[in-house]
């Protein structure tokens, strides 16, 4: 069972959803050409490439122990980085006027990464649950209720963080709520206020 969990656990790590969600968005939500290459762009490269090259550049120089991050101190500087990609990205995708539904969903990864953060000092939540459970969020804003039939997804994600010992099913349910409340609301806030 760790074997099939570790493979969950790497297919899906959050990296994952925003390339997969961002590609679905620009195809769905824009309807020029220039538009809907920003918005894949923007997510391959600050929401896909630069993370997974920053977590692999930290893990040779030995600043993240396993490939799990599995010591909550190790979080805080990958996480501030992460945000930091971020921000370039939200400047971009505004810049060239994308869809708000992007723009909106671009933010979450910025605030719900702040909060990440700062609970991250206390308590060790499951970003891999909430970055399984915001995408599910956005989705589910875009679709209504058929998305929710992703959250299979979301739930073998939070299972084989669970099975791999890395969490465990407080931080796993923390980090599907936050994700999916916050991001749901957050959404429908800026849609709401500057769409």
């Amino acid at each position: 069972m760790n074997k099939v969990a570790r493979i969950i656990s790497t297919l899906f790590v959050p990296p994952s959803f925003t390339i997969i969600v961002f590609t679905v968005f620009a195809f769905l939500l824009e309807t020029e050409s220039l538009k809907i290459v920003v918005t894949i762009l923007v997510a391959f490269l600050f929401g896909f490439t630069a993370q997974i090259i920053l977590f692999v550049v930290l893990r040779k120089r030995g600043k993240i122990v396993d490939l799990d991050a599995s010591v909550k101190e190790e979080r805080t500087t990958p996480f501030l980085i992460s945000v930091g990609f971020y921000l370039i990205g939200l400047i971009i995708l505004i810049s060239f006027s994308v869809s708000i539904i992007s723009i909106a969903f671009w933010f979450c990864y910025i605030s719900n990464t702040l909060v990440t953060i700062l609970i991250n000092k206390h308590w060790k939540i499951s970003a891999h649950a909430m970055g399984a459970a915001g995408p599910l969020a956005a989705l589910t804003y875009v679709f209504g209720p058929i998305a929710l039939l992703f959250a299979i997804i979301v739930f073998l994600v939070g299972w084989s963080r669970i099975q791999l010992k890395v969490h465990n099913l407080a931080q796993v349910m923390a980090g599907v709520i936050l994700a999916f409340v916050s991001t749901y609301l957050q959404i429908y806030l800026i849609v709401r206020f500057f769409g």
